[in-house]
């Protein structure tokens, strides 16, 4: 067995029972860091890795060939299964999106997401007979991969301004029929909402972490199998930077050095 393939066994052993986090990485040294804290698997994030990019996260500012860089740079960089957020696929057409989904698994990737926004301000969700095409094609594409890659199809209205939870869960069920293998209806706003999405759909949900659920604990007694924590991460790293540059500038201090690792704790890690 390829060590692709035994990676992508354990990624999908980790979606049958129970539940467990999917911590998102920004590139190789995050993705090396978190590897050492002892999570299962890693995602990449979209909004990370713009954010480090200094662009706009959501806007299709960043290219497949960026993402599909950045994902065989935290493959390479970790032992864990790693998927990919792959935005809305990349591409105008179904067939578009199927050459995603090949090229991340040839990035080293064992899963991938594809969600249903366009990027659009003036769209920006896409027709439900049109996501679903492109979620069949994704999967396509993944079954005809000689390791069995996982397959996330995500709806986006939360994210964008269309609180409709009854369209949310017709859309997660639509691509259920299509395909996927998991679930993912990020920014559900309650526990409710999230418990409902869950009793609605066969397969793996996985759920955004955020302030409507305070644990992973809480959130498997909701049903949920699998926590990502999108740009989370990034955002807490570039919170501590703004903290830490603020009070340089403002007191000229170094109070935050305190509560900064060590020089030689992040090197060991990194080993």
């Amino acid at each position: 067995m390829s060590d692709q393939a035994a990676r992508a066994q354990v990624f999908g052993q980790l979606h049958e029972t129970g539940v467990f986090v999917l911590a998102n990485a920004w590139d190789a040294g995050s993705a090396r860091l978190l590897t050492g804290v002892g999570f299962p698997a890693l995602g990449t994030t979209s909004g990370g890795l713009a954010f480090a990019r200094a662009r706009r996260d959501g806007d299709n500012l960043l290219s497949r060939d960026e993402v599909l860089a950045n994902a065989a740079e935290i493959t390479d960089a970790t032992r864990l299964p790693v998927s990919v957020d792959l935005e809305s696929g990349y591409g105008e057409t179904p067939e578009d999106v199927a050459e995603t989904i090949r090229l991340a698994a040839r990035a080293g990737a064992v899963g991938g997401s594809i969600e249903d926004a366009t990027g659009l301000k003036d769209r920006p969700i896409r027709a439900l007979d049109e996501a679903v095409d492109r979620v069949a094609a994704a999967v396509a594409a993944a079954r005809a991969l000689p390791f069995p890659f996982v397959l996330t199809a995500r709806a986006e209205n939360f994210l964008y301004g269309r609180p409709d939870l009854a369209d949310t869960i017709a859309r997660l069920q639509a691509f259920e029929a299509a395909g996927a293998d998991v679930l993912y209806a990020p920014g559900l706003p309650d526990a409710e909402a999230i418990r409902a999405v869950c009793s609605s759909v066969g397969k793996p949900v996985n759920v955004l972490a955020g302030p409507a659920v305070e644990s992973v604990k809480r959130l498997a007694e909701l049903g949920v199998r699998r926590v990502s924590l999108g740009s989370a991460l990034t955002r807490a790293a570039l919170g501590k930077v703004l903290e830490a540059a603020a009070e340089t500038a403002t007191e000229g201090t170094f109070g935050f050095l305190a509560s900064t690792p060590s020089y030689d704790r992040i090197n060991s890690l990194l080993d």
